[in-house]
């Protein structure tokens, strides 16, 4: 399970051999610090943290930076750890650099972020509910939700019944994005279609689990 964690730059679009378009995702993918190396007898699991980002020391807190500076590794923005097996990990060391030519156009992968925050929103937007009837006297309900539930039997409101509230700015991964280019030179990959999130916002990019 190999990953990196990135930048969201934006959306453009290139050309394949045949002259079809592809939409894709840029994204500047590390480089990257292996910041710790998780091993099962110490932590009970194994994984790696990556480091992501340098920016000014002042903007980390007291712990952040003897962490790094304990291994000589520049003040990071972004700590975030890839579960791996523990084979797979034992074969990073702290202080290891993971640049994007990890990945190879053709590969699949799994793209992690966090959703563009929406705010509270009512039914229609947050879950596509058709609203309310615009005739037979109705004036006030053209986006109302309807009824949330039964009066007598059960006389309450099941859990997990649709309604509005607060939408977006939740971790969502979309699966199986085709990797179009890498360019090792600008640490940038192309990946085909959408990704979560805003410009700039961190994802991270994994090793699809379910290929193809």
């Amino acid at each position: 399970m190999k990953g990196i964690l990135g930048r969201k730059l934006g959306m453009t679009q290139i050309f394949d051999e045949s002259g079809a378009v592809i939409p894709v995702t840029i994204i500047e993918a590390g480089p990257c610090f292996v910041t710790q190396v998780r091993i099962p007898e110490r932590d009970g699991y194994s994984a790696i943290q990556l480091g992501f980002g340098q920016v000014r020391p002042k903007r980390l807190t007291r712990g952040q930076l003897g962490h790094l500076r304990k291994h000589d590794l520049p003040p990071l923005r972004y700590l975030r750890e890839i579960r791996m097996s523990e084979e797979e990990a034992s074969q990073y060391t702290v202080g290891q650099q993971v640049t994007v030519d990890l990945f190879q156009p053709g590969e699949f992968v799994d793209v992690t972020g966090t959703s563009k925050g929406r705010g509270f929103q009512g039914g229609v937007k947050r879950h596509g509910f058709g609203g309310g009837p615009k005739t037979h006297g109705q004036s006030d309900r053209h986006r109302a939700p309807g009824s949330i539930g039964s009066g007598s039997t059960p006389g309450r409101v099941y859990k997990g019944t649709r309604m509005a509230g607060h939408m977006g700015n939740a971790r969502v991964t979309v699966q199986n994005l085709w990797v179009a280019r890498v360019y090792p030179e600008q640490n940038l990959i192309a990946v085909r279609g959408a990704v979560p999130g805003p410009k700039n916002g961190l994802v991270i990019i994994r090793e699809a689990r379910k290929q193809g």
